[in-house]
C-alpha cells in the first residue's frame, strides 16, 4: 500500500531531478543532448505506486519540466502519463524487481516520452527543430534513461524502507502467562 508520505517523497525527488537537469548542464554541452530523468521516475511510479501517485507525478513533473524548457506548458504531461499508465496496467506481467527489466523499461520510456511529445507538438501545429542531430539526442536520452532507472529504483526503495511503515512482528509468547516447568 502506497502512503501519502511515499507519494510526497516521489514528487519531491522528481522535482529535484528536473531542477538538477536544468541547473547542471555540463554533460549536456559535452554530449550535445540533455538527459531527462522524469521517464525513469514514471517507470518507477507505474510499477510501484497507484494511479493517483502516477497522475500526480506526471502533472507536477511535466509542468516543472515544461516550465524550465522550451516546450509549451503542459505538453509533457500526456506522454508521461500514458507511459506510466501502460506500465501500471501491465505491471503484473513485468519482472519489475530485475535490474535488466528496469534498464529496458527505462530506455523504452526515455525514448517514447520525447517521441510522444514531438508527435503532440507536430499535431498541434508547432514547428520543432528536427534533423539528424535529433536521432543522436534521442539515443543519448534513451541510454541515459536506461542507465539511471535501476538507480532510481534502488534510491526510491531505500527511501521507502527508511520512511515507510513496516509491520511489526508479533510474538506468540504472552508475557502475562506463567510457565511452570517440572512436576506440579
Amino acid at each position: 500500500m502506497i502512503t501519502w508520505l511515499q507519494t510526497l517523497v516521489l514528487l519531491i525527488a522528481a522535482v529535484l531531478a528536473v531542477f538538477g537537469e536544468a541547473a547542471f548542464q555540463g554533460l549536456r554541452h559535452w554530449l550535445g543532448a540533455q538527459f531527462d530523468l522524469l521517464p525513469a521516475f514514471v517507470v518507477y511510479a507505474g510499477l510501484r505506486t497507484n494511479l493517483v501517485a502516477l497522475a500526480s507525478l506526471a502533472v507536477s513533473g511535466g509542468l516543472c519540466f515544461d516550465s524550465l524548457s522550451a516546450n509549451p506548458c503542459g505538453v509533457s504531461i500526456l506522454p508521461l502519463f500514458l507511459i506510466g499508465l501502460v506500465l501500471h496496467l501491465n505491471r503484473e506481467l513485468i519482472l519489475r524487481e530485475q535490474a535488466f527489466a528496469q534498464f529496458v523499461l527505462g530506455g523504452f520510456a526515455s525514448a517514447a516520452a520525447p517521441l510522444l511529445a514531438l508527435l503532440l507538438l507536430l499535431t498541434t501545429g508547432h514547428r520543432p527543430l528536427l534533423g539528424w542531430g535529433t536521432m543522436w539526442q534521442l539515443a543519448v536520452m534513451a541510454l541515459a534513461g536506461a542507465a539511471v532507472t535501476p538507480l532510481i529504483f534502488g534510491l526510491m526503495g531505500w527511501l521507502d524502507r527508511l520512511l515507510g511503515q513496516h509491520p511489526t512482528l508479533e510474538s506468540t509468547f504472552r508475557p502475562d502467562r506463567e510457565i511452570h516447568r517440572g512436576r506440579s
